[in-house]
């Protein structure tokens, strides 16, 4: 079982007036390739604010324009390297099986 973390948008927030997206609230979720099917404990979701600029930048995208691709592309510039990292460092862990447990056998 090969596990693949996939990252998708959930939903975004804009600015009606021209567009302008404010979040993107994302979500990273682990896939086993060899059935197509999510891992247990194996997703991670967040957010990322956007400040709009006083003046709409030369290579901004309608918001009917935008794809997920892009959107994502926003969110891993945003969190940079080391938060991508921690995101499925955590996807990680949750699947990691468990080497010690709690309670009592009475």
């Amino acid at each position: 079982m090969a596990i693949v973390k996939t990252w998708e948008v959930n939903t975004l927030e804009r600015d009606i007036s021209d567009g302008h997206v404010n979040k993107v609230i994302w979500r990273c979720k682990a896939i086993d390739d060899s059935d197509n099917t999510e891992a247990p404990a194996s997703r991670q979701t967040g957010e990322v604010n956007f400040t709009k600029p006083s003046s709409l930048p030369s290579d901004f995208k309608a918001y009917d324009s935008l794809d997920a691709s892009t959107c994502i592309s926003w969110v891993k510039t945003a969190l940079g390297t080391d938060g991508v990292a921690a995101v499925e460092a955590a996807i990680d862990a949750a699947l990691t099986p468990a080497t010690t447990a709690v309670g009592k056998p009475f």
